[in-house]
């Protein structure tokens, strides 16, 4: 037994030594390594948060070989609690793809997009909506009303929603009140999880969370906006965080068109939870209140950015105000609903996959055009590796990709795109167009799914 314990630490070491020397080849290129961050003009990996665009430097890339068999970082949470009357985290097959506050009467419409949770109900959850969400086969996080408490027995609800967006500035019929404070919010957090301890809280915080340190969000009000400080204590009141931000429709000059934002909004979630509680985000499908509407491949970007980024849950919002009012606009565009079919058609098909641990130093990206980096994350699964690739900038740029598994003669396949690329000593190339996203997939020499590689 000894025996057997001392050959298992030494093949952990010598993995990490073998780790490291391919970490040396990959360095000398400069990469950008798998997980989150970006590369700067100097090819130095930097992990970002906060500054002028919404980033602040962390963690440079010079300390990789020194943390390369343990990671301190939050990363998304790997295993999902599990609630006993909550979604079936549990089951690999399941990502929450939801849409925000749309009418029951809409379920099986939004079920043949793919969408498998409702947020909220208006009004309600009334007996009616409940009713008619079951039998469409609609799970929902509801608001604890009293309809609601009186079917704590019902599958049908499957979590409890908080206040949305506690952190604004309040409207009171007349003007604006200030923002919620946090205590107040884990007040009603604690009288939920007293009433019902078997289902997940889910809070939803505004767009603030995506802006900048030095330029707060003006909607969180003069006595909350640089109150950087709320956000940490404002996720302690939830088992799940959320988020939104439109930058395709946003009405702020310094935000529309900057779909980065969505990425910005997704790591602080996750630095600030510390990776322990799942994040997810809402995602633009429609004109809201602009006359700009995204296209369907700002939309795939938007919510590859944020799984890449950490996001464990993609919620869309389908009200307009423009041209006209439509609570289920983005009913209304065929366009967008092919779109957002294709693309949680893919992200259901790779849900087995982002049930696993991101393997943050496996494979590395080099934009070679460095003012449009390439941000990525890596995940081992059933004996293959799977890279997920976004641009961050609308501009075109070159890929080079590095991985560990180095493997000679190997094709690395792009996923629903019905090509290959060939791979060469560990590396292969692809081409971007602006906000573009690629997934590859490739099989894997190395058992990366052992603790000590890819790390």
């Amino acid at each position: 037994m000894h025996r057997a314990r001392l050959s298992l630490v030494l093949g952990a070491g010598l993995a990490c030594v073998l780790a490291l020397v391919a970490s040396g080849v990959a360095g000398a290129m400069g990469p950008q390594v798998a997980g989150s961050g970006r590369l700067s003009s100097a090819g130095i990996h930097l992990r970002m948060y906060g500054s002028a665009r919404g980033w602040a430097a962390f963690t440079p890339r010079t300390d990789e070989h020194a943390s390369l068999c343990s990671s301190a970082r939050p990363r998304p949470q790997d295993a999902l609690p599990r609630w006993e009357n909550g979604p079936p985290f549990d089951d690999p097959a399941y990502f929450p793809i939801g849409v925000w506050l749309q009418s029951a009467t809409n379920a099986r419409a939004y079920q043949d997009l793919g969408v498998n949770l409702y947020i909220g109900q208006w009004k309600g959850p009334t007996e009616n909506q409940l009713q008619e969400l079951g039998e469409a086969g609609m799970p929902v996080m509801a608001s604890q009303n009293e309809v609601a408490l009186r079917h704590l027995d019902d599958p049908t609800i499957v979590g409890w929603t908080q206040q949305d967006e506690p952190d604004n500035a309040q409207w009171n019929g007349a003007g604006y009140d200030p923002c919620v404070e946090p205590d107040a919010v884990m007040r009603r957090y604690q009288a939920m999880k007293t009433a019902d301890p078997t289902r997940p809280v889910w809070l939803n915080l505004g767009q603030g969370v995506a802006w900048d340190f030095d330029r707060p969000y003006v909607g969180r009000g003069s006595a909350c906006a640089r109150r950087w400080d709320h956000y940490p204590e404002y996720v302690k009141a939830a088992d799940i965080v959320s988020f939104d931000i439109y930058p395709i429709t946003s009405p702020y000059d310094h935000i529309r068109g900057d779909l980065s934002r969505v990425a910005v909004g997704v790591e602080r979630l996750v630095e600030w939870t510390g990776g322990a509680k799942p994040v997810w985000n809402v995602i633009e499908t429609t004109h809201i209140k602009s006359d700009q509407m995204p296209e369907p491949r700002h939309v795939r970007a938007e919510v590859w950015m944020s799984i890449i980024h950490g996001s464990r849950g993609i919620v869309y919002f389908a009200h307009e105000w423009q041209p006209s009012f439509r609570e289920a606009g983005l009913l209304h565009y065929p366009e967008m609903r092919e779109a957002v079919a294709a693309v949680n058609r893919e992200v259901r098909e790779l849900a087995p996959v982002l049930h696993t641990p991101v393997r943050e130093r496996l494979v590395g990206v080099r934009s070679v055009t460095p003012d449009v980096p390439i941000d990525v994350a890596a995940f081992a699964y059933g004996g293959s590796t799977f890279v997920f690739a976004v641009s961050m900038r609308d501009e075109p740029t070159e890929a080079e990709f590095t991985t560990r598994d180095v493997g000679i003669g190997r094709r690395v396949e792009v996923i629903g795109e019905r090509r290959e690329l060939p791979m060469d000593g560990g590396e292969f190339r692809d081409s971007f167009a602006g906000y573009e996203v690629h997934l590859y997939r490739f099989d894997s020499l190395f058992d990366a799914a052992l603790p000590w590689l890819g790390r």
